[in-house]
């Protein structure tokens, strides 16, 4: 038997399996083997990328060279180019720009054999640091509207290079899937005076039914209408609207709940391909209180065919509460 759940944010529904649940077993779970070869993010092959924008690095290393931690080049093959004038123009009733923005990649390891989950939690931490640090920098350029974070890791996620990195576009526009979110934050926010994604984290602590695990500053938990299997987010626990706006002692923090999900979603599933995004608020976002920064990892176990394009609905053959308790039991 299937549910129906609507999201208290953006209104979607989603049919849930709740009688008979897929287990982890029920997914192809084929692990992803590592082809290795020449690689332009491995340590040593430094002149295979465009300059370096900016790294964590060992004080007597040079730029463009070895001894890195982290290191941020731009995009060979960019979605949008920083070079320009955005040129806002119209023709009938079409509306058009420049493709301008920054597209950047932040290498997250110089080890090609690792992946972000198996980094140790100091490593993590370097790479939230330059998450921040990036899009304190990008927000400088006036034109910039919106910081998009995400990774693709795996084929089947979108990923063209397998050595692990994370991707940053800075829009000049703000993406749709965001001001869907923010309508409905604010829509959430008048009617009750409170913040949704708060509400949601208050909620799935009194059930616990579908936490994956918390510390002091941040909980991971299978959302109630998850899109998807094993669909899981990070939120911090305290109300805040910008990703960037997280402090040092928190990005100790982050790095662990995010390294502990990671790792608990690899061994659950064989190390499945996923995409994980940062949501946060807009770079000049007015007010928008009701928006509450968090991280969504979407496991590649399903996929999107007819039913889900013509109606706007996701079917998820697993609930998340039945995902939750195998992320939570996995050793």
């Amino acid at each position: 038997m299937s549910q129906l759940r609507k999201d208290p944010i953006t209104g979607r529904w989603i049919l849930v399996n709740i009688t008979n649940p897929k287990r982890p077993e029920d997914f192809d779970l084929r692990p992803q083997a590592k082809k290795g070869g020449t690689c332009p993010f491995c340590a040593g092959n430094e002149k295979m990328t465009p300059p370096e924008v900016e790294a964590i690095r060992n004080p007597d290393t040079g730029r463009d060279t070895g001894g890195w931690l982290v290191r941020v080049v731009p995009n060979k093959f960019p979605a949008l180019k920083i070079e320009g004038d955005l040129d806002q123009r119209g023709i009938g009733i079409y509306d058009m720009s420049n493709g301008i923005g920054a597209h950047e990649v932040i290498i997250e390891t110089p080890d090609h054999s690792k992946d972000l989950g198996d980094l140790t939690e100091d490593e993590m931490r370097n790479v939230i640091f330059k998450y921040r640090s990036r899009i304190l920098d990008l927000e400088k350029d006036v034109r910039f509207r919106y910081m998009l974070i995400f990774k693709n890791h795996g084929l089947q996620a979108g990923a063209s290079l397998e050595h692990t990195h994370t991707q940053l576009v800075a829009l000049p526009i703000i993406p749709k899937r965001v001001i869907e979110e923010l309508k409905g934050a604010a829509n959430y926010f008048n009617y009750k005076e409170r913040c949704v994604f708060c509400d949601i984290i208050a909620n799935e602590k009194q059930e616990k039914l579908r936490v994956v695990s918390e510390n002091s500053n941040f909980i991971a938990f299978c959302p109630f209408v998850s899109r998807f299997p094993y669909e899981t987010w990070i939120l911090p626990k305290t109300h805040a609207r910008h990703f960037r706006s997280i402090d040092d002692n928190r990005v100790g923090e982050m790095a662990s709940i995010l390294k502990d999900t990671l790792a608990r979603i690899k061994k659950t599933l064989n190390d499945p391909a996923y995409n994980f995004i940062i949501h946060t608020s807009p770079v000049r976002d007015g007010i928008n209180e009701g928006f509450h920064w968090h991280l969504e990892i979407m496991p590649k176990l399903t996929h999107v065919a007819g039913f889900e394009w013509g109606s706007g609905f996701y079917i998820n053959p697993t609930s998340p509460e039945a995902a939750a308790k195998y992320l939570r039991e996995v050793k």
